[in-house]
């Protein structure tokens, strides 16, 4: 079994693509138990953020893995698998690892080191859990990477990013709006939050330290719109009457992530209109998007969507942390690597062990033969006393070895200790193993090879499997 990741994300796919690729919980989940039901896949998760769409999956094999979750996103997204395939990544084993972990500290989301990552990966792993997709396999690495974004955002500055991406926004339409320098960049100025929830809770609280001189909230859950509301001593609106609130707003906070667009160029126009050309700013962090694109082009009018925030805010500041993380990161890929080599040899120290204890059993049973043979009798203590020598000169011989492939199996490439250890004692062959197209020991990133078509029309070859840190988008 091996591990593997095949997604899309910000950093390979436009905001527009990720908004018709993006899956609701239930459809994701449905993904993973189709998946899972496939020939090559056996456990199956997806992540679905407002940034990314990925499968996790422990495969038989490789290119059958690859080729089963690659036509299983087109079906479930809709989005014809050789436009989706263009924007696909590929991490495999190490490079899996490396990613997940990566994933969920925050160092691979558009606004890097937002904490929000973690509880989606852990509602994922639950899910994929409760439903029977996620085993062993997934549960160990996706509980270690949940671990390791503790980590990250415990011993390091990360969690300041947070934030980031809100606030960077305010602080954007302060300027757009010709705010006052020194004063608060909201001061004077009326916000409207579209949604209620985390990142709506953010919004807010960011809108309100940031000076704001009224918070309007709309949502569909009348109760959490209330209960935000109340928080920042706002107003909450219905829906019905978003008119109002548009004509009202000086800067829109959208979160909500509708499955339709809540702001139309219709109505950002009607509310330009009725302010009298007043500018205004639609700061909108939502996936699927709030705010209608075109909305951009109406004069007085300007949108700041996920894109153009994630490029501006792009690591901003955080220069050191991010090297501490990624270090922290590295060392824990590597440590978790380390751990799958000498566990992946356990069947061989076993394998060796019962073969000892079977010579020693069949060399005891002779020796018991021959002793009861003897016109003297030997006592139980003595015979104990035998028995326990042979047992203590086995276990003394066999310490070395199997401690020592231990060891050696953590380094990379040291399975074939295991390998060499089976041929000395003649063990038989090694557990069978699912035959792959690509090494197991793989180096971070991962290129994929032979290039290689599916039967369903994937050409592998042009699924990416560039270091994600590299930022580089494809064209």
């Amino acid at each position: 079994m091996s591990t593997l990741i095949v997604g899309l994300s910000h950093r390979t796919a436009s905001i527009d693509l990720l908004e018709r690729a993006t899956l609701t919980g239930e459809q994701a989940e449905k993904l993973a138990l189709e998946l899972t039901d496939a020939v090559e896949v056996r456990e199956a998760v997806c992540l679905v953020t407002c940034n990314r769409l990925e499968i996790y999956a422990d495969v038989e094999r490789f290119h059958g893995g690859v080729d089963e979750i690659g036509t299983g996103l087109a079906r479930a997204t809709g989005v014809p698998l050789d436009e989706l395939s263009q924007h696909l990544y590929v991490h495999y084993d190490a490079a899996a690892v490396a990613h997940v972990f990566r994933v969920a500290s925050g160092l691979d989301s558009m606004a890097v080191g937002e904490a929000q990552i973690l509880g989606q990966v852990r509602t994922a792993m639950r899910t994929g859990q409760s439903s029977g997709t996620v085993g062993r396999s997934l549960s160990h690495l996706l509980q270690n990477s949940l671990r390791v974004g503790k980590r990250a955002h415990s011993e390091t500055r990360l969690d300041q990013a947070g934030p980031d991406l809100v606030e960077y926004g305010l602080e954007a339409a302060a300027t757009l709006l010709g705010g006052a320098p020194g004063a608060p960049s909201m001061a004077g100025r009326e916000v409207l939050v579209l949604g209620a929830g985390a990142m709506s809770g953010l919004a807010a609280a960011s809108a309100q330290r940031a000076g704001a001189a009224g918070i309007t909230v709309i949502s569909r859950t009348a109760e959490k719109a209330h209960r935000l509301a109340d928080s920042v001593g706002g107003r909450r609106l219905p829906l019905d009457r978003l008119a109002e609130a548009l004509e009202a707003a000086d800067v829109v906070l959208a979160c909500a992530g509708a499955t339709e667009h809540l702001v139309t160029v219709a109505a950002a126009r009607d509310a330009q209109a009725a302010r009298g050309g007043r500018a205004q700013v639609y700061v909108d962090v939502a996936l699927p998007r709030d705010v209608e694109p075109e909305v951009a082009t109406l004069p007085g009018v300007h949108v700041l969507d996920l894109e153009r925030l994630g490029a501006d805010l792009a690591e901003r500041g955080l220069a050191e942390d991010l090297a501490a993380a990624r270090a922290l990161v590295a060392d824990e890929v590597t440590a978790y690597l380390a751990g799958q080599r000498s566990e992946a040899v356990s069947p061989t120290v076993v394998a060796l062990r019962e073969m000892a204890l079977g010579v020693v059993t069949s060399e005891l049973e002779r020796l018991n033969q021959r002793l009861d043979a003897r016109s003297e009798p030997v006592g139980d203590d003595v015979r104990a006393e035998l028995e326990q020598a042979v047992h203590r000169v086995v276990e003394k011989l066999l310490h070395s070895p199997t401690v020592r492939v231990k060891e050696l199996a953590a380094e990379p490439g040291g399975t074939s200790y295991a390998t060499a250890l089976r041929a000395l004692f003649n063990l038989g062959p090694e557990p069978a193993e699912a035959v792959t197209g690509l090494p197991s020991d793989l180096p971070v990133p991962v290129r994929v090879s032979p290039p290689v078509t599916s039967e369903h029309g994937l050409d592998l070859t042009s699924l990416r499997a560039a270091d994600p840190s590299s930022g580089e988008v494809p064209r």
